[in-house]
């Protein structure tokens, strides 16, 4: 258990933690830190913080990537803040379908947002953007599509051996997923791209493509590009300005999305958010490079996703001044160039990071 930061404060968040794997624990931890920064600065709320220890040394201990009645107990929290999953020594569709998917699904959290957004400081790989270029919002569907889990395997290990594995999406899934992308274009710049294979697909894409039709007529002022997804993966790379909001399959958006990591600066720097709109239940925020059991340990992995995830759980939770403050520090951090992890060119350790941005953070809820 994690202490909150003022138990005397206005309002109180509870907040359920799952360091989970590898550089997980790491980031997480310099996440908490910049967390707990904000709220003290800000002095209107506090965080009451309960750290979970589910993920693969778990499932080596307990045959269970988490506890058996784990998600109902995370229903009782306002929000998860989650670090990573996965090692070698758990299957990785062990650990997904055993944590984060089973989470995903039993808490109907339909909508992954994941924000592609190169900061100003960062050298990004495509030479000729700048921060300018590359801004977007990408939206996947998150709990049906190629992931589903529909399937299975018969006359296993003879040579025979089938394996089928369903696509399901259905209207209500397609439609709501699409709106809020549609919702979410009014706001930004009135721009949405969809995404399908529906040249090859002809049933779940042109399907796809009749729902985003359907609702675009309730949105006349957003103007919607159709691409398949080999075209926008091209078009990631020559041209991200092309793109605003994103919305695509939770097969789609979980490649496309790995791609806009790489042209922000690299993995450490996405962050996402898995959330229903129709409220209800607690939103899960993560970072999403993964584990990396390469550089575990080492105190080099890059914070910068897990503390962008904290500050849009912040905001989520109707903290906006302090979810500023965290991305206003981040930005100048970054910016400055100086206190950097190796992935960005720098020597800089993990909590190097977290205290550059712990000291900025104060500055940033006075200037919000």
């Amino acid at each position: 258990m994690m202490e909150p930061a003022d138990s005397g404060t206005a309002r109180t968040h509870r907040i359920a933690v799952i360091p989970g794997d590898g550089v997980g624990v790491e980031v997480i931890e310099a996440g908490v830190a910049v967390l707990e920064a904000a709220a003290r600065a800000d002095g209107g709320f506090a965080l009451e913080l309960t750290s979970f220890p589910w993920g693969s040394d778990y499932y080596l201990e307990h045959g269970r990537m988490m506890a058996e009645d784990a998600v109902d107990v995370l229903r009782g929290f306002d929000a998860i803040y989650l670090g990573a999953v996965g090692s070698p020594a758990v299957p990785d569709d062990v650990t997904l379908w055993g944590s984060i998917l089973l989470i995903r699904q039993t808490l109907d959290l339909y909508v992954n947002l994941r924000p592609v957004r190169l900061m100003p400081g960062v050298e990004g790989p495509l030479r000729s953007k700048g921060p300018e270029h590359i801004d977007m919002m990408c939206v996947r569907e998150n709990t049906e599509g190629e992931y589903s889990g529909v399937g299975g395997r018969v006359h296993r290990n003879l040579p025979g051996e089938v394996a089928i594995q369903t696509d399901v999406f259905t209207r209500t899934g397609v439609e709501r997923v699409v709106r809020h992308a549609f919702e979410l274009a009014t706001r930004r710049r009135g721009r949405l791209a969809s995404i399908t294979k529906s040249n090859a697909g002809r049933h779940a894409f042109t399907f796809w493509d009749d729902v985003v039709e359907s609702v675009a007529s309730e949105y006349p002022g957003v103007e919607v590009d159709r691409l398949l997804v080999d075209a926008a993966a091209a078009f990631f790379v020559t041209r991200p300005e092309r793109f605003d909001v994103v919305v695509g399959s939770n097969l789609f958006m979980d490649i496309l999305t790995d791609v806009g990591a790489v042209i922000q600066g690299g993995m450490g720097l996405a962050a996402s958010m898995n959330v229903n709109p129709d409220g209800g239940v607690p939103a899960l925020f993560e970072p999403v490079h993964g584990s990396a059991p390469d550089i575990a340990g080492r105190g080099i992995a890059n914070p910068t996703g897990a503390v962008w995830a904290g500050a849009m759980m912040l905001e989520h939770l109707g903290e906006r001044t302090a979810a500023a403050a965290i991305m206003s520090s981040l930005e100048s951090v970054l910016a400055a160039g100086e206190i950097r992890t190796p992935d960005l060119g720098g020597t800089a350790r993990t909590g190097d990071v977290a205290g550059a941005l712990v000291g900025g953070v104060a500055a940033g809820v006075e200037a919000a």
